[in-house]
């Protein structure tokens, strides 16, 4: 054998020793064997958890989620020259497992928000026609009258949310449709009206012209929560929100429609 044969030789042997004595180190009591990097193995369970997706993630912990969020919205019809600018924190909970129903398969949320800033942005006071009656000829005519406006500021609780999150396969989009009952408390009467108090002929009169500084809310909407990453997401809505006084004022004209465009951000936990 030639010496760089031999060298080869001796090479190969010491390699052979040196990895069946790591092979054997490596044992346990019972003849398993164990990885001898330092890098540790990951568990079945570690595997799961680095795979499940954002979505997936929170809908099998049943996550509490909370975060702010700010609504822009505009009236609808009549009330079409109203905007509307909220901004609060909401809270909520998945309280089921997944119910398995087809396309709407999903988890139900209870869930609520309160809003320290509530403003109604309305048209400047000015006149409006009235119908009056002469004292006289007790016969009606058509007077102008002081019409109220401007912008309202309050605040508003939302108590009640019940929202649906559809069963999805996206990783980062989770789509919810919700139903929601609140309550809104205004410092002036909401929304304006004839001012109950007018000038009419130089004498003062009243009129049941007020409405109510307080208020409810019923409304529904969709939305999606899109996950940034674990745990985090930015979230997008629009809801239809109708509010009404249920006739606490004199007069209860309401805001029969509005829409209402909502963005937010939540953390899961």
């Amino acid at each position: 054998m030639t010496g760089a044969a031999k060298f080869f030789a001796i090479c190969w042997t010491a390699a052979s020793l040196s990895a069946g004595a790591g092979f054997a180190g490596a044992q346990a009591p019972n003849g398993s064997t164990k990885d001898t990097i330092n890098e540790p193995l990951l568990t079945g369970l570690d595997v799961a958890k680095s795979s499940i997706s954002p979505v997936a993630q929170v809908r099998q912990n049943k996550s509490w989620e909370y975060g702010p969020f700010v609504n822009y919205g505009v009236g609808v019809g009549d009330r079409s020259q109203y905007k509307f600018l909220w901004a609060g924190v909401q809270l909520g909970k998945p309280l089921t497992p997944v119910f398995h129903a087809s396309v709407f398969s999903g988890q139900f949320e209870f869930a609520g928000n309160i809003m320290p800033l509530w403003q109604a942005y309305t048209p400047a006071p000015h006149l409006a026609n009235y119908t009056c009656t002469d004292e006289k000829t007790g016969l009606p005519y058509t007077c102008p009258l002081q019409f109220g406006g401007g912008t309202f500021r309050g605040v508003s609780l939302t108590p009640v949310i019940l929202r649906w999150n559809f069963l999805t396969k996206s990783q980062r989009i989770q789509p919810w449709f919700q139903a929601a009952g609140g309550l809104i408390y205004t410092t002036h009467k909401f929304p304006p009206n004839f001012l109950s108090q007018q000038t009419i002929n130089g004498q003062t009169v009243y009129l049941d012209g007020g409405t109510c500084v307080w208020n409810f809310s019923p409304q529904g909407g969709v939305g999606i929560h899109y996950f940034t990453r674990a745990k985090r997401s930015i979230d997008l809505g629009v809801s239809g929100v109708h509010i009404s006084s249920a006739s606490l004022g004199d007069r209860n004209p309401g805001v029969n429609a509005s829409v209402q465009v909502q963005l937010g951000y939540t953390f899961w936990k």
